[in-house]
């Protein structure tokens, strides 16, 4: 049914959930699994720090850097021990272009989100979901 299914990745709750049922489901369906997580570029305000320190920008980068890469090594060590052989990807650029850009290039067939549950931006979670269900060339799994 789907050979390719990918998730994406974070260190939310919803990220943790998305995870577990991704491996669940390739697991069941015998798929491949790919796990994305996103390095987005800096907030606007980050050209406040730089004018005063640019090395402590490039430092906070270098952290988040290292930072989603080892939540992809945990995500990894997870698949390995339900019994999936899982890649990771960082993605870097806007989280959404970023995420389609991939898909269209794996020519992935199920992506799996993790919904945040009642949170006050819920305007700006649902806005993004809906973007990614415009612009995506797969099914969407939202998962609670």
């Amino acid at each position: 049914m789907y050979k390719k299914i990918a998730v994406v990745y974070n260190e939310s709750p919803a990220g943790e959930r998305a995870l577990a049922s991704a491996i669940s489901l390739a697991r069941i369906l015998g798929s491949g699994l790919r796990v994305i997580s996103v390095l987005e570029p800096p907030p606007a305000y980050t050209a406040y720090i730089a004018a005063v320190d640019f090395s402590a920008v490039r430092d906070l980068l270098c952290d988040l850097r290292v930072h989603r890469e080892q939540l992809l090594a945990s995500a990894r060590e997870t698949g390995l021990r339900a019994g999936i052989d899982l890649s990771t990807n960082l993605l870097e650029g806007e989280e959404v272009s970023a995420i389609v850009r991939f898909l269209l290039e794996d020519k992935t067939e199920l992506l799996v989100v993790g919904l945040r549950r009642h949170e006050p931006q819920i305007a700006r979670l649902w806005s993004r979901v809906y973007e990614m269900a415009l612009s995506a060339p797969c099914t969407i799994l939202g998962v609670h």
